[in-house]
C-alpha cells in the first residue's frame, strides 16, 4: 500500500524571515490524519533568510536529524557545541533529558533550506548527544547512500531508533531500488526535483508513506532529483 502526501498539501506558515513547510502536524498546525508516520513524528521543510533564525529553546525525549539542502546552518546547544551544517552534512541531536539549542542561517547574503526530522527514540530519559557528518553528494549519487541508522552502520549517523535514513541523488534517465524486509514501512520524501515512484509523479516536497510492499523503484523525471528514504520499523 502507498499513500501519497502532496507537499502542496502541507501545514505551511510564511513568517516573513521563516518559510516552513509541515509534513506532519507540528506547532499550530494540527492534521489528525498526518500526526506522523510509525517512529518519524516531524518532517519539516525550512527555509531561513540571512542572519535569522531560531533563538534558544528547549527539547526533550527527541531524535533530531536536520539535513541541509543549501546555504549553512549555525548551531550552538547546552552540550557545548558550536558548529556550522553545510549543504552535504548531516546532523544528529539527542534531546533525551532535555537539551537548548538554537540555529540561525550562517549566511549574510543567502537563505539556508533545510529538512528538520524528529524521530521518535526506542524509550525515553536517553543521555543528550550530538554528532555531525559529511556526505558528499558523490557518494549519494545514482545509490542510495545511509545515513543516519541504529548503531551507526557503514559510517552512518547514530539514531536511537530502529529506522535507517537513507539519501541518494538520482541522475536523469536512472532510477534506485531499495527492498524493504517483511514487516518494514518505508516514507519516500522528494527533496529536489521530480520523480517517478509506484506509477505516480512526485515533485520536490511531496511525500509517500509505504507500507506492505518488497521492493521499491525511485525514477528521475525530467533533471536530477534528490530523494530521502526512511526504512522504518
Amino acid at each position: 500500500m502507498i499513500r501519497i502526501r502532496k507537499g502542496s498539501d502541507r501545514g505551511r506558515f510564511d513568517h516573513g524571515w521563516l518559510d516552513t513547510r509541515h509534513t506532519f502536524s507540528f506547532g499550530e498546525y494540527f492534521d489528525p490524519e498526518h500526526s506522523g508516520f510509525r517512529s518519524l513524528r516531524v518532517l519539516n521543510e525550512d527555509r531561513v533568510k540571512p542572519g535569522k533564525g531560531f533563538g534558544k529553546h528547549s527539547h526533550r525525549d527527541m531524535e533530531i536529524v536536520t539535513y541541509v539542502v543549501s546555504g549553512a546552518l549555525a548551531h550552538e546547544d547546552s552540550l557545548g557545541h558550536g558548529r556550522t551544517i553545510r549543504r552535504g552534512e548531516v546532523q544528529r541531536m539527542t534531546a533525551g533529558t532535555g537539551v537548548v539549542h538554537s540555529e540561525f542561517n550562517a549566511s549574510r547574503d543567502e537563505d539556508v533550506h533545510f529538512l528538520q526530522i524528529w524521530i521518535r527514540p526506542e524509550r525515553k530519559g536517553l543521555a543528550p548527544g550530538y554528532e555531525q557528518n559529511e556526505f558528499p553528494d558523490a557518494s549519494k549519487r545514482g545509490r542510495l547512500r545511509l545515513v543516519a541508522s541504529r548503531g551507526g552502520r557503514d559510517g552512518s549517523l547514530t539514531v536511537n531508533q530502529d529506522v535507517d535514513v537513507l539519501a541518494a541523488l538520482v541522475e536523469k534517465g536512472r532510477a534506485v531500488e531499495h527492498a524493504l524486509e517483511p514487516g518494514r514501512h518505508a516514507w519516500l520524501q522528494v527533496v529536489r526535483g521530480a520523480v517517478e515512484f509506484a506509477f505516480a509523479s512526485l515533485e520536490a516536497g511531496d511525500g509517500a508513506a509505504v507500507s506492505d510492499e518488497t521492493a521499491l523503484s525511485i525514477a528521475a523525471r525530467g533533471d536530477d532529483a534528490e530523494i530521502l528514504l526512511f526504512d522504518l520499523a
